[in-house]
């Protein structure tokens, strides 16, 4: 595969994963039931213009009929007085109308055979539709149901790791708690045992208590003699 044609599969794959997160297919659905009721549409107004122009015909062949009629009256007349000629021109007249009459019966059976066949089109289109809005509107629940049920399982995956979060943050303070307990009790005892000075000195516990005992001596060694002073 060139490098062309990689960028081209590249590029429609990132297309296609684009358009998937943005359909929904309700509203592709919806768009669908749309388009159908717009042919429906369609085909009922083709019904009326075959009708209107069927209609349009029957009106002219209607009028043919009565000058045909009118052409054969006007030719008995003119028989009756001896004009064959005017009987004559008004029979070619009226063999010129009986073909239009004729021509226009033929275009108006096509018309009525137009007129049904668009009318049953309607009809097996009515029923096809009925029956993609019945699935339409089931696959939209379902749609709906599955998507409701996705995102509760999602905002419960979603406590879930936060109670686990909370749960590790607790079991850590508690094991930082005990250790800083440990560490405090150690440095106690070795404070306790003379192996560490305590904070603020750099006398060790023994050296202080020596020094402790020291000054207690020479405090009452003082008081003695200020006793004796007195007594003077």
């Amino acid at each position: 595969m060139g490098l062309l044609s990689r960028l081209t599969a590249t590029i429609k794959a990132k297309i296609s994963k684009l358009l998937d997160m943005f359909e929904d297919p309700r509203e592709t659905l919806d768009y669908s039931y749309k388009r159908q009721l717009e042919l429906q549409q369609e085909i009922k107004k083709g019904i009326a213009n075959v009708v209107t122009s069927k209609k349009r015909l029957e009106h002219q062949k209607t009028k043919l009929e009565s000058s045909v009629n009118s052409l054969n009256e006007q030719a008995r007349e003119a028989v009756a007085v001896n004009r064959d000629d005017l009987a004559t021109l008004a029979l070619e007249r009226k063999k010129q109308m009986m073909n239009q009459i004729e021509a226009l019966s033929t275009q108006i059976q096509d018309m009525k055979l137009e007129q049904d066949r668009l009318m049953d089109m309607d009809k097996r289109l009515a029923t096809k539709v009925e029956i993609f809005r019945s699935q339409k509107e089931t696959i939209k629940a379902q749609y709906s149901a599955a998507e409701a049920k996705v995102r509760i399982t999602e905002a419960t995956a979603g406590i879930g790791e936060e109670m686990a979060d909370v749960g590790f943050a607790v079991q850590r303070a508690m094991d930082k708690t005990e250790e800083m307990q440990a560490r405090s009790e150690a440095l106690d005892e070795l404070i306790e045992q003379g192996v560490i000075q305590e904070f603020g000195t750099d006398k060790t516990r023994v050296e202080m208590e020596l020094e402790k005992i020291k000054d207690e001596a020479d405090i009452k060694r003082e008081l003695e003699i200020m006793k004796q002073e007195v007594k003077r």
